[in-house]
C-alpha cells in the first residue's frame, strides 16, 4: 500500500500481495510455455504434411524480408537484390534478425519460423506477467495469457515469416516495463527504448511514444479527503527514456532520409493507397471493429470494462496507468485517419491490427475482475452449473475455432502464394534469359527466386513511381493505373508479371502485351487478384528460352 507518512508527491511501491508463492509461478509459467508452442507447432506439421515441406510463406511480402536479409547477410546492406540501396522494410528489425538467420546452417525457412514461434511463445510469457503486473490473481493472469496462446491470428502470425509476433512480444514488454516504471520509479528508465525499438518492427508502434510519455508524466494520487492531485513527475528519468528511443528511431529515420529523402519507409507511402484523408470514415471505424470482433468478440466487448477497471484504480495504491487501453484505441483511430479514402492500411486480413490481440485479452481479464462467477452457480432446472466454468468456456470458444479457422487460412494463403507469384518465379526461371527486367506488383517471391533485374509497380523498392501517382493525382485528375502504364512506357521492361484485376490496361492491347502465362489461382484468400498473367511487351530484348522436354515417365 501508499504510505501516507511520505512526502508529497513520492509514488511509493506498493507491498507484495499474499498469494501463490514464487513456486508456483513458476510452475504456471512453464506451462503456459508448452501452451503457447503447441498450437505454431502443430500448424507447421500440417504444413510439412500438405506441402512436402516448409519453403513457403501465406504472403508474397514474408519473401522480401529474405532478399533484404540476403543482401544484408552478404554485406550489400539495403539493396534489394543487387540494386541501390532502398529502404523498403517497415520492420528494418525484424529483416536484420532474418539476416542474422541466414548465416546458421539448414533451413532458414525453418530458422525463420521456429524463430516466430519463439517470439509468440515469449509474448504469451510476458503478457502473464503484464498480468500479474496488473494485479490480477494467478488464475485470471494465466487466463489472459492462455487467450493469448491460443489466438489463432497470432498462431498464423509466428510461422507467416512476418514481423508480428516480434512486434507483439516487444509491445507486451514495453508495456510491463512501463507499469513496472510507474509504479516503483526507482527502476532504471528502459520502457521508451522498449517502445523505440518496438517502433523499429512496426512503424505503427511509433504512437506508443507519446502515449506513454502522457502516462508517466501525468501521474494523480488520492489524497487524505478522496480528492485526485497530479504528484510531481519523473522529469529526468522519463527524458532519458525518450532520449534513448529517440536515438534509436533517429539512427533509422536519418538512414532513410539518406536514400530517399523521407523519415519514413517506402512502404508507407506504396501501402497508403494515397495521401492521408484525415478524417474519421465510419465505414473504417466499422471495418476495423470487424477485424478485431472476428478474431476475438468477448474481448473486444470486455475491454472498455477493461479500461473503467484501470480508470476506477487511478490515485491509488493498484493504479497501473492507462497506457494499455490509450494503445488499443489509438492504433484504430490512428489507422482510420492516415487512410486515403480509397482503403484501410492494415494489410493482409488486418495483420497491422494484431498487436492489439494480446493487449484486448488482457483488458477483457481485468474487466472481469469484480465478478467472482464461481460464486454464483446457474440453475437449469435440476441441474446446478458452475458459473465460473462457464465463463471460462464462453470466453475459450472462440479461441478454439479461431484456431481452425486461421489454420485453414495460413494452408490456404501459402497455397495461392505457390500457385501464384511462386511458380511464375519457377516458370521464369526455366524460360526467361536473366539479363531480361521484370516489371512486377509482387516483387517478394519472383526476385527471391530469381536473378532478373526487376521494375516494381506497386513502389516498394521504386517509390518514384508513387510520388508519380500523387502529382498526377493532384494536377492532372489523374488515377494511377493510365500512369503506371506511363512508367511502363518510359522505363520498357522485357516482360511484365501482374494481376490483371490489379491493372486491366494490358488485357485490353493484347498485340501490344501478349499473354505468355496464365496462373489461375483457386480459392484465392491473399492475392491480389484470382490469376496471374506473364506478358510480353513491346520491348522485349530478351526473347523466351526454348522449353525443357519434360521427363520422361518411369514405369509404374
Amino acid at each position: 500500500m501508499e504510505s501516507r507518512d511520505e512526502p508529497a508527491g513520492r509514488v511509493v511501491a506498493a507491498a507484495p500481495r499474499a498469494g501463490p508463492s514464487w513456486v508456483a509461478e513458476r510452475q504456471c509459467r512453464r506451462w503456459l510455455a508448452l501452451a503457447a508452442a503447441l498450437p505454431p507447432l502443430a500448424l507447421a506439421a500440417a504444413e510439412r504434411y500438405v506441402f512436402g515441406d516448409l519453403a513457403g510463406w501465406p504472403l508474397d511480402d514474408s519473401w522480401i524480408h529474405l532478399v533484404f536479409a540476403r543482401s544484408l547477410a552478404a554485406g550489400d546492406g539495403l539493396s534489394y537484390g543487387g540494386g541501390p540501396p532502398v529502404p523498403a522494410s517497415s520492420a528494418p528489425l525484424w529483416t536484420a534478425l532474418v539476416a542474422a538467420l541466414w548465416l546458421l546452417p539448414g533451413s532458414l525457412f525453418a530458422w525463420v519460423k521456429l524463430a516466430g514461434i519463439a517470439a509468440q511463445v515469449a509474448a504469451v510469457d510476458v503478457a502473464f506477467r503484464l498480468g500479474r503486473a496488473l494485479d490480477l490473481s494467478l488464475g485470471r493472469a494465466t487466463l489472459a495469457a492462455t487467450l493469448v496462446a491460443s489466438s489463432g491470428w497470432l498462431v498464423w502470425s509466428a510461422l507467416s515469416g512476418m514481423e508480428i509476433s516480434l512486434a507483439v512480444l516487444l509491445v507486451l514488454a514495453g508495456l510491463l516495463r512501463h507499469v513496472e516504471e510507474r509504479r516503483e520509479e526507482d527502476r532504471p528508465p528502459l520502457s521508451l527504448a522498449l517502445f523505440g525499438l518496438t517502433a523499429l518492427a512496426r512503424p505503427e508502434a511509433l504512437l506508443l511514444l507519446p502515449l506513454a510519455l502522457a502516462d508517466r508524466l501525468l501521474v494523480l494520487r488520492r489524497r487524505e479527503d478522496g480528492a485526485l492531485a497530479a504528484v510531481a513527475p519523473p522529469w529526468r528519468r522519463v527524458l532519458i527514456g525518450a532520449l534513448a528511443a529517440l536515438l534509436l528511431i533517429g539512427a533509422v529515420a536519418f538512414v532513410h532520409w539518406t536514400l530517399w529523402g523521407s523519415p519514413l519507409p517506402t512502404t508507407l507511402a506504396a501501402k497508403s493507397g494515397g495521401e492521408a484523408a484525415w478524417r474519421l470514415e465510419l465505414r473504417f471505424v466499422r471495418g476495423i471493429a470487424g477485424i478485431l470482433f472476428e478474431a476475438q468478440p468477448w474481448l473486444l466487448l470486455l475491454a472498455a470494462g477493461g479500461a473503467v477497471e484501470l480508470l476506477r484504480r487511478t490515485g491509488g495504491a493498484r493504479d497501473r496507468g492507462l497506457l494499455l487501453p490509450l494503445w488499443v484505441l489509438a492504433l484504430p483511430v490512428a489507422s482510420v485517419l492516415i487512410s486515403s479514402g480509397e482503403g484501410l492500411p492494415v494489410g493482409n486480413f488486418g495483420r497491422y491490427l494484431f498487436p492489439l490481440l494480446a493487449p484486448l485479452a488482457l483488458l477483457a481479464v481485468l474487466a472481469l475482475e469484480p465478478l467472482a462467477a464461481g460464486r454464483y452457480p446457474l440453475r437449469l432446472g435440476p441441474l446446478r452449473l458452475p458459473g465460473r466454468a462457464l465463463g471460462l468456456a464462453l470466453l475459450l470458444l472462440p479461441s478454439a475455432t479461431g484456431l481452425i479457422a486461421a489454420g485453414r487460412t495460413y494452408l490456404q494463403a501459402r497455397a495461392n502464394v505457390d500457385d501464384s507469384d511462386v511458380a511464375a518465379a519457377r516458370w521464369i526461371q526455366d524460360r526467361v534469359p536473366p539479363e531480361a527486367t521484370l516489371a512486377l506488383c509482387d516483387v517478394g517471391a519472383v526476385k527471391y527466386l530469381t536473378p532478373n533485374p526487376i521494375l516494381d509497380l506497386a513502389g516498394l523498392v521504386h517509390p518514384e513511381v508513387v510520388e508519380r501517382i500523387r502529382r498526377a493525382r493532384r494536377e492532372e485528375g489523374l488515377d494511377w493505373p493510365p500512369v503506371v502504364m506511363r512508367w511502363l512506357e518510359e522505363r520498357r521492361p522485357d516482360y511484365v508479371v501482374l494481376y490483371p484485376r490489379w491493372l486491366p490496361l494490358l488485357e485490353r492491347e493484347p498485340a501490344r502485351f501478349p499473354v505468355l502465362l496464365r496462373l489461375r489461382i483457386p480459392d484465392n484468400v491473399t492475392m491480389a487478384g484470382d490469376e496471374l498473367v506473364v506478358y510480353a511487351t513491346p520491348w522485349t530484348r530478351y526473347p523466351l528460352r526454348p522449353e525443357a522436354p519434360a521427363a520422361p515417365r518411369s514405369s509404374p
